[in-house]
């Protein structure tokens, strides 16, 4: 007789690791399948799962019985699943205002090697909550959601500030602010 997801989730939150690993075994097609389903990519897909196993590993304690395990696991992929396509949209509209601001500057930049010092200088120029975390979203590639942990801030804190980051990196350009 195998046990019932809710045996299982109440022992993995006791610290019972192969109860947890268990559960998730049951489950993680579901996380794969529902992820790959939304976000149609294998590859972020399998990504996306494997987050999600993390996060699952984390926020198993908060599962209080409600509902079905399941419908509590659907809940969080379709949650990620959005953050991921939220993310990827960010990072296509900062993209596009990089080009912009690129655009305005295509005159006075020769080489690239030019482009990141002015960048860089710019970057420089920011207040310090906005510099830090340009540089943790851009230098060091992070998404909103990993700069908000190091932050200490919430990610809508972070998009806003790199929102604010490409306002006055694209007003610097225009003023050809070097």
């Amino acid at each position: 007789m195998s046990a019932s997801d809710l045996d299982l989730v109440r022992l993995a939150q006791d610290g019972d690791r192969a109860a947890f690993r268990l559960l998730l075994e049951r489950h993680y097609g579901l996380l794969y399948r529902v992820a790959y389903r939304f976000l149609g990519n294998r590859a972020e897909a399998e990504d996306a799962a494997q987050e999600m196993a993390m996060t699952l590993a984390e926020k198993i304690g908060s599962f209080r019985g409600g509902s079905r395990f399941s419908t509590w696991i659907y809940q969080i992929v379709l949650n990620h699943c959005r953050d991921q396509v939220r993310r990827q949209k960010s990072l296509g509209r900062m993209q596009t205002a990089f080009v912009e601001v690129e655009a305005h500057r295509t005159a006075d930049w020769v080489d690239s090697d030019r482009r990141v010092r002015w960048l860089y200088r710019a970057i420089d120029r920011l207040k310090p909550d906005l510099k830090e975390t340009a540089l943790l979203v851009l230098a060091e590639e992070m998404s909103h959601a990993e700069a908000g942990d190091v932050l200490g801030i919430k990610e809508a804190t972070v998009s806003w500030r790199m929102h604010e980051v490409r306002k006055q990196l694209s007003q610097m350009a225009t003023t050809n602010d070097d």
